[in-house]
């Protein structure tokens, strides 16, 4: 297989092409729970009236974190897990403190996590937004692969959460850390920044909106499929970069710009389009250091700039396509349909 070889290129994509709607009359009420803060002072030495006056506050984020975020079996008799929760707040403490010198205000990210979510409620009327934002510190180790990257932000049915631990900058020490790097490569590693909070929050709205179809497993399928999410976060994000969308440097988006067509070119040619090799796709579905194919420069997960381009093209091609019909739309049809061939 030839490499497409991807070059640094000083050239600013702008994408979408879609006027954003004037939001300001919407609601979106969002209030921040800085339940991190609450956690990591819990007396350890009077932990059952603790939790009790934790468990009042956030009646049902408290078992998220206990049960989902920390892993604790539910099953486990009160000393045991009293012995746990002890030893993570010991263990965790120098991430807690250094979380709380580096997010002493979340204001700016409520902000903009608000700003988004009525975009949604403007797109999307009759999804019930979230009301809570809940700050946490999670296990290094606690990451939720959703359906476009690998972070450390969830939605419950308590509202959206921020695991600070994953969010500590790309130079965070322990990040870099022998378990830390066995944990994230730097390619991931250098996501794990502030300015990812409103993305990943909107991100895991999408995903709620939208779970997928699961009926098709072809590469063409699989990325209309996650082209169909990122469509959606365009929406919620007018004003974001895409490099923080897509999780791309700005060298690497710069490049699949420059190189759209012949990375089109190398799956019509190789027959992936259609293929249903897992071990084969892997490498353009998953995140990765690069698509080894496509050159050292080359972003991993190139998938999901495939499959935005082709939804776009639908789109564009469809401009009156009703948001829940584009969701409903067979993803190989949505495909066809697109005429998407770029040059």
């Amino acid at each position: 297989m030839r490499k497409i070889l991807f070059a640094s290129l000083i050239f600013l994509y702008a994408c979408g092409g879609n006027k954003a709607p004037d939001v300001s009359h919407i609601e979106a009420p969002l209030t921040v729970q800085r339940f991190d803060q609450d956690f990591f002072q819990l007396d350890t030495l009077q932990l059952t009236q603790q939790l009790e006056v934790l468990r009042q506050k956030y009646p049902d984020f408290l078992g998220d974190y206990l049960f989902g975020i920390l892993g604790i079996n539910n099953r486990l008799s009160e000393q045991e897990m009293f012995q746990l929760i002890k030893k993570f707040i010991t263990d965790y403490h120098p991430v807690y403190q250094d979380a709380q010198a580096k997010f002493k205000d979340m204001s700016s990210y409520q902000k903009d996590i608000q700003q988004g979510l009525k975009y949604v409620k403007y797109y999307f009327p009759d999804y019930t937004l979230p009301e809570q934002l809940f700050t946490f510190i999670g296990p290094m180790d606690a990451f939720f692969e959703a359906g476009t990257s690998i972070y450390g932000d969830i939605i419950t049915q308590s509202g959206l959460g921020v695991g600070l631990q994953l969010h500590l900058g790309a130079d965070y020490h322990m990040y870099h850390s022998e378990m830390g790097l066995l944990l994230y490569p730097t390619y991931l590693s250098r996501r794990y920044t502030p300015d990812y909070i409103p993305v990943n929050a909107l991100k895991n709205i999408a995903d709620d909106i939208y779970p997928g179809q699961n009926n098709k497993n072809n590469l063409v399928a699989q990325m209309v499929e996650k082209g169909k999410k990122l469509y959606l976060l365009d929406l919620f994000l007018p004003h974001t970069s895409d490099t923080l969308k897509l999780g791309y440097t700005e060298s690497q988006l710069n490049g699949c710009i420059k190189n759209e067509g012949l990375i089109w070119n190398f799956f019509i040619k190789n027959d992936l389009l259609y293929n249903q090799d897992v071990n084969r796709l892997r490498g353009y579905l998953n995140e990765g250091p690069n698509t080894p194919e496509l050159g050292d420069g080359s972003p991993g997960y190139i998938g999901l700039f495939v499959g935005r381009q082709i939804v776009r093209a639908y789109m564009a091609k469809f401009p009156d396509t009703k948001l829940e019909d584009l969701l409903k739309k067979d993803p190989e049809d949505l495909f066809m349909e697109s005429k998407y061939k770029p040059k």
